[in-house]
């Protein structure tokens, strides 16, 4: 894939391992127009390189994301939609395995981002926020999923509770409730997200993608529904040489 060292997206590679930044740390990482359709390029020139295994995004310090830069997006917008797919179904669109290291605040938009992502990480300063009510911003066609996502995380009730009053969700909180899987002190943040995408990228690809598309396929069915859609995979044994230890 083309690395890049400048702009709002960065893209560098680490062995089988793309790390994408988000990096307009001047105003928190929200994404602007042009932010919006470099994140899927970025994503797409990531997903087409059969040597990238696993991808992890994140954000320059001091945040993930502030979600959308809404004074420099609706200027644009009044010029020209973007012509490409919103982050969050930029992402979920992505068939390598996609790992959110989140670094610091992480609000709206950039929590859609996060939750699109197959698992979330955690540095200690990170916060959760959902200010679309907030900001008198009400569900439509212009939103990127809170709603299905968010619930899926961490459950209908608790997901209200954070759109009604849009208050913070600290790193600890984040993960008693299920947003994110692990929390990590702030400086072993990329290396412990590097180490979870490398062990990925030693699994058999095709075993990865199986077993990720049976969860995402069963995501929202009831139990029954679901023992239906793993009976319906492949059912493919991509390693016999291989022992449970292994």
């Amino acid at each position: 894939m083309i690395e890049r060292t400048a702009g709002s997206v960065l893209a560098t590679v680490d062995g089988p391992v793309a790390v994408i930044t988000l990096n307009r740390p001047e105003v928190r990482n929200a994404i602007d127009v042009p932010t919006h359709e470099l994140i899927h390029e970025v994503l797409a020139d990531a997903d087409a390189d059969e040597a990238v295994r696993a991808i992890i995004l994140t954000g320059t310090d001091p945040a993930f994301s502030g979600g959308v830069d809404l004074k420099a997006y609706r200027a644009a917008y009044l010029e020209r939609r973007p012509t490409a797919p919103h982050p969050g179904k930029a992402i979920r669109s992505v068939a390598t395995p996609i790992i959110a290291a989140v670094n610091g605040p992480c609000i709206t938009g950039g929590l859609e981002i996060a939750l699109s992502c197959d698992f979330v990480i955690a540095s200690e300063r990170a916060t959760f926020a959902d200010t679309h009510a907030k900001l008198g911003m009400t569900p439509g066609p212009g939103m990127w999923g809170m709603t299905a996502l968010l619930s899926e995380a961490v459950g209908r009730r608790r997901a209200k509770e954070m759109s009604l009053t849009a208050r913070f969700v600290n790193a600890d909180e984040a993960f008693a409730i299920g947003l994110t899987t692990q929390t990590v002190p702030h400086d072993t943040l990329l290396s412990v997200a590097l180490e979870r995408a490398r062990a990925i990228a030693a699994v058999p690809p095709g075993a990865v993608g199986a077993w990720r598309d049976v969860y995402d396929a069963g995501a929202g069915r009831s139990l029954d529904e679901r023992f239906d859609v793993e009976a319906a995979g492949p059912g493919t044994w991509y390693r016999p040489d291989a022992t449970p230890s292994a």
